[in-house]
């Protein structure tokens, strides 16, 4: 929704009336959002044991869906989570709620899973009772057009990311509190979002989206090492590369982002956002790019939105 405090969010969108009757699924029932109630002893409640994905509906068709099913199911494999259901099953979790909507186009959609009700709350995962907790919530969303128009603001937080051998980035868990602690410090410096460097000081994503710079008609963007590898991310390299673009996942600097010539951030909501300053620097003019528009467009096309 948007008001004063989340205008410019990169989680920000244009209030809909129609989300205040949307049914949302939970375990094999749609129910009235206001209605819609998690156990306190939940796994996901407890300690964000769960997984999810966000997952974008336009013109009847959900963007990159096998891609958003790979991640769902490798991110349950890595954490022993057992969702109940197979691809299929998970499809129609996705499409029961949007059909119980009569949602055909710009619906957003945040499926999470966790791995169920505990007899107490505790970290052992075999003290779940139940089986997983299998929610779907459908809203409509567009991204806010006023932050394409000005682009964002960033702010490089002090707080990291980490590598896979403490927690994996790539692993999409309900756990997200170092990202919230970025955000906030981001917030409280009056910016947009944060802008999180990697251990070694390289940077790696921001808290919410994908970051990329652009170094005359290059796109760069980090690895996946020490970030997560968004869907919208890989779909804007590959439109980029399809075109005949050079489009680099690399290790660069702070001062790289301060002497770029663009940048813009991925995200499934908002597609591609121009961002026009970084701790309080302009990027060159201070005005969403051309070559960032070229960008968008080219993502948009390939995934039929366009």
């Amino acid at each position: 929704m948007t008001d004063d405090k989340t205008a410019q969010s990169a989680q920000g969108y244009k209030k809909d009336p129609r989300n205040d009757d949307v049914l949302v699924y939970l375990n094999g029932e749609l129910v009235k959002r206001n209605e819609a109630r998690v156990s306190l002893f939940d796994a996901g409640f407890v300690l964000g044991d769960g997984v999810w994905e966000g997952l974008r509906l336009v013109k009847g068709k959900l963007i990159s869906l096998e891609a958003h099913l790979d991640r769902l199911f490798e991110g349950a494999t890595a954490i022993d989570l057992d969702l109940g259901m197979d691809r299929a099953g998970v499809v129609k979790v996705i499409q029961d709620t949007l059909d119980a909507n009569g949602m055909k186009d710009g619906a957003h959609i945040r499926l999470m899973i966790t791995r169920g009700i505990k007899s107490t709350p505790n970290q052992d995962p075999r003290f779940v009772i139940s089986g997983p907790t299998v929610t779907c919530v459908a809203e409509y969303k567009s991204p806010l057009p006023e932050a394409k128009a000005k682009g964002y603001t960033l702010f490089t937080s002090a707080f990291r990311t980490t590598g896979p051998d403490q927690f994996d980035m790539r692993l999409n868990s309900h756990s997200r509190l170092n990202l919230i602690q970025a955000l906030i410090q981001a917030i409280k410096a009056g910016a947009d979002e944060a802008l999180m460097l990697d251990p070694r000081g390289f940077v790696a994503s921001c808290n919410s989206t994908n970051f990329f710079i652009v170094r005359g008609r290059e796109l760069w963007t980090s690895t996946s090492l020490y970030s997560f590898k968004g869907i919208t991310q890989g779909n804007v390299i590959a439109a980029w590369r399809a075109a005949g673009g050079i489009a680099r996942e690399c290790d660069f600097a702070l001062m790289q982002v301060y002497s770029a010539d663009e940048a813009f951030v991925t995200g499934t909501l908002g597609g591609v956002t121009p961002v026009t300053k970084v701790d309080g620097r302009l990027i060159a003019d201070g005005k969403p790019g051309p070559v960032t528009k070229e960008a968008s467009d080219l993502y948009l096309k390939s995934v039929g939105a366009m």
